[in-house]
């Protein structure tokens, strides 16, 4: 649809960026810290690890100062449950309540709004032990855990983000790392776990309406809209049948209150379906989420499924994440989009026709707490010329404009990165800040932080409010 003329973003849009704690802060094992699944985890031994990352927790009034000049309105960053709980519940550790509250404070004194993570993909190893997320038990431990965040900085703290890529964790298990001994849970104890986890969030959501009635809170979950490869209806069928099980089911819990009609039978069919105990469907309804947080980075085309093996195949430049089922869809090639270095397709429409479903099926507000491109930057005489970020951001805050033209509620941007952190996958050969953090794999030198080209463009967006678009 072309327009007259595209709507602004509104006033008090959240420019923002976003982190996480394992893949930025480092001082893995510093003031009581527990060891994280993140921190027990096997990864490829090529790339660095998360023990010191960018060093975040030492240097978080410069990287803040940064993010002011920078002109962020917002920073969305995750919380470590292993520094607040560190054997996951029981006593509280003031060294984890002083730091998190030290860095909001930070945030505030330059009006940046903190935009909290309550849990991105660091469950404390002692759960992991008893059990984790296939465990009851952690249900209760995570509410043990929202209870504390919120007594402890509901004030100051106006958005609060459940679980991050709940369905990257269950559909891709081995993004996060392997287990000791390398064994993933089989598909049918995923399924519990994510059963656990929507009864976990859910309970957490009310707990945050009771305690914090002035905030909001939502999940934050990878979203994007698939194709079908052709006008097939059978291609149609498995594009629809992608978008279910990958994402609206993901949503339709905490919004709907119940699974999606589609992904429960094949559940039912598949034997995954977890098991519901009395009391389940009570604890998911009403849940009200205020909002939906987006992850988006790409899209893809979809065929239907011809029923062999070559249904399921790995995605460019990442082992871990397996695309297609046999017998549900299988990926297809997109020859109307470009690629990354990496092979992530590049699609800024496809950003606008994500966010146009999502509202109009959720209608709720839309927070974006992930979009970038993953790059090994290279830093010449102190400088760093990523004019590919620039592109790739700038196209898709036009998609986004105008997908707000669209009639979208969209309240804020935060992209993946504020600065360089520790790629799960990649390490420091991929990058995806606006700030460079001058460290190798192996070697920390300095570490020190300098500002690429997408910075100074970045801030001329937030400093026109995306007018100069």
């Amino acid at each position: 649809m072309f327009y007259e003329k595209e709507k602004p973003f509104p006033s008090d849009f959240l420019w923002g960026a976003s982190t996480s704690a394992y893949q930025v802060e480092g001082a893995w094992d510093e003031d009581g810290k527990s060891p994280s699944i993140i921190d027990q985890y096997e990864h490829p031994k090529e790339y660095a690890d998360f023990k010191v990352a960018s060093d975040h927790y030492h240097r978080y009034k410069e990287d803040i100062r940064l993010f002011a000049e920078l002109g962020l309105k917002a920073y969305r960053f995750s919380i470590a449950w292993t520094r607040i709980l560190p054997m996951g519940t029981g006593p509280v550790n003031p060294a984890g309540i002083r730091h998190y509250e030290d860095v909001m404070d930070e945030c505030r004194k330059y009006n940046i709004e903190p935009i909290v993570t309550m849990y991105h993909f660091d469950l404390p190893y002692c759960l992991e032990e008893k059990g984790g997320w296939g465990s009851r038990e952690t249900i209760e431990a995570f509410v043990e855990y929202a209870k504390v965040l919120f007594e402890q900085f509901g004030k100051k703290v106006k958005y609060w983000l459940t679980i991050n890529e709940q369905n990257t964790m269950i559909l891709h298990p081995g993004a996060i790392g392997l287990p000791k001994g390398g064994k993933l849970p089989s598909k049918k104890e995923l399924y519990q776990q994510n059963h656990h986890l929507m009864l976990a969030q859910a309970r957490v959501m009310k707990l945050c309406h009771e305690l914090c009635p002035d905030s909001k809170i939502g999940p934050a979950l990878n979203l994007a809209a698939m194709y079908p490869e052709t006008c097939n209806p059978k291609d149609a069928i498995a594009a629809h049948n992608w978008e279910v099980l990958r994402c609206w089911n993901f949503a339709d819990v905490p919004v709907f209150g119940w699974y999606h009609p589609l992904a429960w039978q094949y559940l039912l069919d598949r034997g995954l379906a977890p098991k519901v105990e009395e009391g389940d469907k009570e604890i998911l309804k009403g849940a009200r989420p205020d909002l939906i947080a987006m992850n988006y980075y790409s899209t893809a085309a979809i065929a239907a499924s011809r029923g062999d093996a070559l249904d399921v195949s790995a995605r460019a430049g990442d082992q871990q994440i397996m695309l297609g089922e046999t017998g549900v869809y299988r990926a297809a090639d997109n020859p109307y989009v470009e690629k990354t270095k990496y092979g992530w397709v590049i699609d800024p429409s496809g950003f606008r026709y994500t966010l146009r479903k999502v509202y109009e099926r959720y209608h709720l507000p839309v927070l974006i707490t992930e979009n970038g491109i993953g790059a090994p930057d290279v830093l010449e005489d102190g400088q760093v010329h990523d004019d590919y970020r620039i592109d790739f951001i700038g196209q898709h805050l036009k998609a986004l404009r105008l997908a707000i033209t669209d009639g979208v509620e969209v309240i804020g941007y935060c992209p993946w990165a504020a600065l360089d952190v520790v790629s799960t996958h990649q390490g420091y050969k991929k990058r995806y800040g606006f700030i460079y953090v001058d460290r190798d794999e192996f070697d920390l030198k300095e570490m020190k932080r300098m500002k690429k080209d997408s910075f100074y463009w970045y801030q001329k967006v937030i400093e026109e409010n995306g007018a100069g678009l």
